[in-house]
């Protein structure tokens, strides 16, 4: 091979080099182009799976918001707030269409917290609930409201002078150059087929994509849901706290209430004040004219309650006759004023058939009177009863509990344990010691004759004067164990209740003369039990004296029933309401056995000592009867 060839072939060789990188270069150069189309498909696909997820997301708290059983308003505020956080809105708003005198106006109902809301409140100088926006007059929105589509708009300016057409141009226009929002979304929302208001977004993009239209009107269906579900949940709470009969609260509401005032009563160290108000004379009512009546007179009270109080006053019927109204932030001067308001709008009333009807008011101040909620509804009640037991229609300031006697828990307790019916008692009988009860004065006497008359009815070998002897008996030995005050006034209490469970048991077990068989004995056992729990237990005054009641046929031995407690695990109160009931017992006629003497009695408390009862109690005791009532 010639040079010359050689030389022609090393071109070709350099050729196909050439060609090859070129043809390398081209396939390169197509590969980067490729990549790049694929990396601008994937991050277009990640920026829609990311505006999806916070979609999503969106959509979930919506959903969270309406399972969480809150309020409207508050739905509808997280609403907007998480639509405007997920999807990098401006502002959101929900605007409510409402109709009065002077047409149609739109209400903000809800609104996301953010710079836009605050500078558009603090630009016009006004709260959201203080705005009455008119309904904008845009030629296409009343369509895109009837036809429920979508309207979007660049026209910020137009908007804010639509909706607040006495606003001044300057300040109108200052307004719209200084946000940053390019353009407004409006949705249509309904409510139960007609048009409830409009969900409104401010946007920094002038156009939305169709995906975007597609969510916002996805979210709206969301929004639509939310108010129905939470709009059902408040016609059922509403329900739930709602006297059927009155339209009042009810007692589960009111002692919900109470406790969260007395919370912020302390906080605030601001006093409240709560009126008791019972009407009189409804079984009156009712026997002369029928329930019905007895019902619309209850219904009347009610319809004072509504038209003499504050907004933020709460009046909740208790049960019965019985009504509480809470006045937050009224002492019990200003208390004293309301309740006697009250007091003479009530007797104003003039019913067909019933003519004039008449209520008894008690008053009780938090913090003045007690800063412990349960012990100020007992002294609202002890005043409540002190007005029936003055004459009725009349109005009392309670004392301080401290001031409260145990001759009024007493006389309150029987009038509760009365009125209501907590025993089996015939009408003739607990219609007598009602008035009696309702009558008199705080007496000691009339209410030992009061637990007398109680007792006959179901021991009638019980002495005239047994109650007043058990009472002084009790005292004396309290004193003996330098019992304080307060407990021996509970022991005194405990003495003229602690047999009431007996008017529960048959008449004819506890006068039956031969022996009592074992099935006897048990239901008798039963009588503390039932004294304690179903006819004192429903009773707030007398909480301390149950435990008492309870324990007073428990031994100290430890035989004793119902519980077979023993010896210092037995109240004292209770070890003293024990000895003196058996001793009282010993000197009354029993179907089963003749009366004792005194001696002969006194000489059973010794032979059961450390038994029953411990020596050193049946010492004391022994010397009481032979030296200080001698």
């Amino acid at each position: 091979m010639g040079f010359f060839d050689s030389l022609k072939n090393f071109k070709n060789q350099i050729d196909h080099i050439e060609s090859s990188v070129y043809n390398g270069k081209q396939s390169l150069l197509e590969l980067y182009e490729r990549n790049a189309r694929l990396e601008e498909e994937i991050a277009a696909r990640t920026k829609e799976l990311d505006t999806a997820n916070r979609q999503m997301l969106t959509l979930q708290h919506i959903w969270d918001m309406m399972n969480s059983s809150k309020p409207l308003s508050s739905v509808l505020n997280a609403t907007v707030s998480s639509l405007q956080g997920e999807l990098g809105y401006l502002h959101s708003c929900i605007a409510k269409r409402l109709v009065d005198n002077e047409g149609d106006y739109l209400q903000l109902v809800a609104c996301s917290g953010d710079l836009f809301g605050d500078k558009f409140f603090n630009y016009f100088k006004c709260e959201p609930s203080d705005l009455r926006l008119k309904f904008p007059d845009i030629e296409a929105l009343p369509g895109a409201i009837d036809g429920k589509k979508i309207y979007q708009s660049t026209d910020i300016l137009n908007l804010v002078k639509r909706v607040l057409p006495n606003l001044q141009d300057d300040i109108a226009m200052n307004f719209a150059l200084e946000t940053k929002a390019k353009s407004f979304i409006l949705v249509p929302l309904s409510y139960n087929h007609s048009h409830f208001g409009s969900l409104v977004v401010f946007s920094t993009r002038e156009n939305a994509t169709e995906n975007e239209l597609n969510f916002l009107n996805l979210f709206a269906k969301q929004i639509e849901l939310a108010i129905t579900i939470a709009d059902l949940f408040q016609a059922v709470k509403e329900q739930a706290v709602t006297d059927g009969m009155t339209g009042l609260y009810n007692r589960r509401y009111f002692e919900e209430f109470i406790k969260k005032e007395s919370i912020r009563s302390k906080r605030q160290n601001q006093k409240f004040t709560v009126i008791g108000i019972d009407l009189d004379h409804l079984k009156k009512i009712n026997d002369l004219y029928g329930h019905n009546y007895g019902d619309i007179a209850i219904k009347a009270i009610a319809e004072v309650l509504k038209t003499n109080g504050r907004s933020i006053d709460v009046a909740a019927r208790m049960g019965g006759e019985e009504f509480n109204v809470i006045l937050p932030g009224v002492d019990s001067a200003g208390g004293l004023v309301v309740a006697e308001r009250i007091r003479k709008a009530v007797e104003a009333v003039n019913l067909e058939k019933i003519g004039h009807i008449t209520a008894s008011l008690g008053v009780a101040t938090y913090i003045e009177h007690s800063d412990d909620v349960d012990e100020l509804l007992e002294l609202v009640d002890h005043a409540m009863y002190e007005s029936k037991r003055n004459g009725r229609n009349r109005v009392t300031l309670a004392k301080p509990i401290s001031e409260t006697s145990w001759q009024e828990v007493a006389i309150d307790t029987f009038m509760d344990i009365l009125s209501k019916h907590r025993i089996p008692l015939d009408i003739k009988t607990s219609k007598m010691l009602t008035n009696k009860l309702q009558e008199m004065n705080i007496n000691n006497e009339m209410l030992y004759q009061v637990s007398d008359a109680l007792i006959k009815t179901y021991n009638p070998e019980h002495t005239q004067n047994g109650t007043k002897q058990k009472v002084q008996l009790a005292s004396l030995l309290a004193k003996r164990f330098d019992l304080p005050k307060e407990n021996i006034d509970k022991l005194k209490i405990a003495v003229l209740l602690y047999d009431i469970g007996n008017t529960m048991l048959p008449k004819e077990l506890l006068g039956k003369k031969e022996p009592l068989t074992e099935e006897d004995k048990q239901s008798i056992k039963q009588h503390p039990v039932i004294a304690a729990r179903e006819i004192l237990e429903p009773i707030s005054n007398v909480v301390d004296i149950i435990p008492i009641i309870e324990k007073h046929h428990e031994n100290w031995n430890g035989t004793g029933y119902p519980n077979k407690i023993s010896g210092e695990n037995i109240p004292i109160e209770s070890q003293i309401i024990l000895i003196v009931d058996s001793y009282c017992a010993l000197l009354e006629n029993r179907p089963y056995r003749p009366a004792m003497s005194k001696e002969e009695a006194l000489n059973t408390i010794k032979g059961d000592a450390n038994n029953k009862w411990s020596e050193k109690l049946a010492d004391e005791f022994v010397s009481i009867v032979q030296n200080e009532l001698n």
